[in-house]
């Protein structure tokens, strides 16, 4: 009967304090087309709307979630993974696991040689008004475009300025040849402008909109996304 009580008040204990430190998190975006860091995700020619969801867990400093993104053509199935620590109220580090269309690579459960995962590591700073991360793929299917058997440690590099409450401006690039990025040398992949806003639908509930026009100078082209977040 101790034993019981011992269970029953840990228990509860471990509910109060969950509930007031944890917190989960749910939501998705439907985005006109799925741009990932200047790249297009369907091809250079652009791509099919994207339905992307997202859960989160997170207690105290300490977050885990998955973020996903399903193109309504089928041509992009993704999952991924990631862990984020707030070392404090402006910088953050994390660790991501990034698994890219299923059908190329179906074992999810695959680690070794010819795994379709790709693993990064990411630190950011976010402050009211200026944002900088370095990324930097450090395992998995990230191979050198010279020498597809050794990891190439794709760095991608990303500034960005919020020029007004709903706009923010941004600029990144990688450091290196890139299979990921598509590039042969260090060069620009994404520059642009995102603007937000919240269409008040009810006095109580506002549809929050955005748009993303950028452009990939190294592949010589330009993008437009237009998203909904839910």
């Amino acid at each position: 009967m101790k034993k019981v009580k011992f269970l029953a008040i840990a228990l509860f204990a471990l509910t109060t304090t969950t509930s007031i430190y944890a917190q989960f998190s749910t939501g998705a975006d439907i985005v006109s087309s799925y741009v990932w860091r200047g790249v297009p995700q369907e091809g250079s020619n652009g791509g099919s709307p994207n339905i992307q969801p997202y859960v989160s867990f997170t207690t105290g400093k300490f977050t885990i979630g998955s973020w996903a993104s399903g193109s309504f053509s089928g041509a992009v199935k993704e999952v991924d993974l990631y862990a984020t620590y707030a070392i404090s109220s402006a910088f953050a580090v994390t660790l991501t696991d990034y698994y890219y269309n299923f059908a190329s690579q179906p074992n999810y459960f695959k680690y070794n040689d010819g795994t379709g995962h790709v693993f990064e590591g990411t630190v950011a700073y976010t402050g009211p008004k200026f944002s900088a991360s370095v990324n930097t793929m450090f395992a998995g299917a990230d191979k050198k475009v010279s020498d597809a058997g050794k990891q190439a440690f794709s760095t991608y590099v990303e500034l960005g300025y919020q020029i007004a409450p709903v706009a923010k401006i941004f600029a990144g690039g990688v450091l290196g040849a890139s299979n990921s990025y598509i590039t042969t040398d260090a060069d620009i992949t994404n520059v642009g402008i995102k603007v937000s806003k919240a269409i008040a639908l009810t006095d109580k509930f506002s549809l929050p909109v955005y748009g993303i026009l950028g452009a990939n100078p190294s592949a010589k082209n330009a993008f437009f996304v237009a998203g909904v977040t839910l």
